[in-house]
């Protein structure tokens, strides 16, 4: 994908070159448009909920660039082979979801596969000048983490029916949480960079922030809220193959500076699915931030590291 040509516009605020959420486009002296897609095979059995997952998942790319979504179409490829209604009970999962974040459902696309996979294209918008990007974390700033991870390793116990309900509950509670309301609480606050936990897991999202800002980022092993139960799932050995290509990629750039136990460095890397925003934020605005989001999000967050003067690698796990 190296070879293919870089795009370079002076409208374009954001673009490829730092692997950020979405692209950002300025119109003029007062508005930018967002702009994202993302879509992917089903999590849970359950069709309706598979939509609102999705649907919050591609959603978050907006709120991670400091924006408001407006505008929604749906991704979808179908097997001929199922049911209608399971159509249906997806596209009214990722409907409520949309209708949840204020953006307008516009229409989409649907394909024949052997396989389902449903998302969005989102459109949204920004002032140019309060675009959020994840190359942009400043030496001093803390990292909070709006929500637990441990999805991936859940939702690979769901397809392996050993998780219990409790740990599919919290799972589904989480993933269906909009990442709108921890960006309202925190975007009257200065925020300098920002990016969503997805694919790659925390250190794999951190280490981009890290390498495109020319920063070095402490992350507190034992400050980093965890989902119930995947810490004794991973200690079972059940962990999605992707941890382990997260860990291919940004092993090089990382450094342990004390013993982790296995599991817990495991869920460092753990790819998530419509995981929380890490956000570095001035330290001056840090309690009253923490404050902000204690009043106004359900799901568990936490203080999980520092921004600190480049050095040797990029990552410091401690």
């Amino acid at each position: 994908m190296c070879d293919l040509p870089k795009i370079k516009d002076d409208r374009l605020i954001v673009g490829l070159d730092t692997s950020d959420d979405a692209a950002v486009y300025g119109l003029n002296e007062d508005t930018a448009l967002i702009q994202t897609l993302d879509f992917f095979t089903p999590v849970v059995d359950d069709p309706y909920t598979y939509g609102q997952i999705a649907a919050a998942n591609s959603l978050s790319d907006v709120y991670a660039m400091g924006g408001k979504p407006i505008m929604a179409m749906n991704i979808v490829c179908f097997p001929n082979c199922l049911d209608p209604n399971v159509l249906k009970e997806i596209l009214k999962g990722g409907g409520d979801k949309i209708k949840e974040s204020g953006a307008l459902l516009v229409g989409g696309h649907t394909v024949e596969d052997d396989e389902p996979k449903y998302g969005l294209s989102v459109t949204g918008i920004v002032h140019p000048e309060k675009v959020l990007a994840n190359n942009t974390a400043k030496s001093g700033d803390y990292l909070i983490l709006t929500k637990p991870v441990g999805l991936g390793i859940i939702n690979t116990a769901i397809k392996a029916d050993v998780a219990s309900q409790n740990q599919y509950d919290s799972a589904v509670k989480t993933m269906v949480t909009l990442n709108k309301y921890a960006f309202e609480a925190l975007q009257s606050y200065n925020i300098s960079s920002c990016t969503d936990i997805t694919g790659f897991g925390l250190i794999g999202h951190a280490y981009e922030m890290a390498k495109g800002s020319n920063v070095s980022l402490e992350i507190y092993s034992d400050k980093v809220p965890v989902i119930e139960g995947a810490k004794e799932l991973a200690s079972m050995g059940i962990i999605p193959a992707g941890m382990y290509s997260n860990k291919k990629y940004v092993g090089a750039n990382i450094e342990k500076t004390k013993d982790i136990e296995e599991s817990i460095e495991d869920l460092l890397y753990d790819p998530q699915t419509s995981g929380g925003l890490l956000i570095s934020i001035k330290e001056e605005d840090l309690e009253k931030a923490l404050k902000s989001l204690s009043n106004n999000i359900d799901t568990e967050f936490s203080v999980v590291g520092r921004v600190i003067d480049k050095r040797d690698k990029y990552i410091y796990i401690k």
